[in-house]
């Protein structure tokens, strides 16, 4: 079962009705912001003066977190790194699902299309979105919820994903979002900025700017 954080993105996003992400220009940026979520919980990136560190040499053994770790290499910021080559991102991701026997894939329907992509067990996305659920409605504390759903959770609410937060939740249980948001500083203050600052980055993405 294939559990890291950009995987599970996108399967949170995938709509099975246009076998395809349900905005892929902004899964592009949730998924990459996923992956290097997961990677500062590994403890492979880190933050100083504002500028993201790789600590470790060793490779993860996961494609789409090793390209993701080769790419912070550089030295960057969090929302440099989110928006930087973003589309490679999503694209490994899938890649690394249809592997896995998660999604298959068909031909696009126009000689310009991207590839339909179909989840083979639907009951798979639906237990990540009930399990989602249960946090988002949940009224234990935050800091009991696994930093990993907590991560998820804060995405899909600032990526509009509808079929995990809806707009009535994002009102209802605003505190709470925001709290599973805020729980991102623990592992670098600039990558809670950057999520929080998603919206606004999707807006400038889909006008063509950011990088790819």
């Amino acid at each position: 079962m294939i559990d890291d954080l950009p995987c599970t993105l996108y399967l949170l996003a995938h709509d099975e009705a246009d076998e395809a992400p349900y905005d892929r220009s902004r899964a592009a940026l949730l998924v990459r912001a996923a992956a290097l979520i997961d990677l500062a919980m590994r403890g492979r990136l880190e933050e100083h003066a504002g500028t993201v560190t790789v600590s470790g040499t060793e490779p993860t053994g996961n494609p789409v977190l090793d390209r993701v770790l080769r790419d912070a290499a550089d030295g960057h910021s969090w929302k440099h790194l989110v928006r930087r080559h973003r589309t490679h991102t999503l694209t490994d991701a899938e890649d690394r699902l249809i592997a896995a026997g998660l999604l298959t894939a068909k031909a696009p329907r126009t000689r310009f299309g991207t590839r339909r992509l179909s989840v083979t067990d639907r009951a798979v996305p639906a237990a990540l979105r009930a399990r989602l659920s249960a946090v988002l409605h949940g009224d234990g504390p935050v800091r009991d919820i696994p930093a990993a759903d907590a991560a998820l959770l804060a995405l899909a609410a600032a990526g509009g994903v509808r079929s995990v937060v809806s707009r009535q939740d994002q009102k209802t249980f605003r505190a709470r979002i925001d709290t599973c948001t805020a729980s991102l500083a623990a592992l670098a203050p600039g990558l809670e900025k950057a999520v929080r600052a998603l919206p606004t980055t999707m807006i400038a993405a889909q006008g063509g700017m950011g990088g790819s």
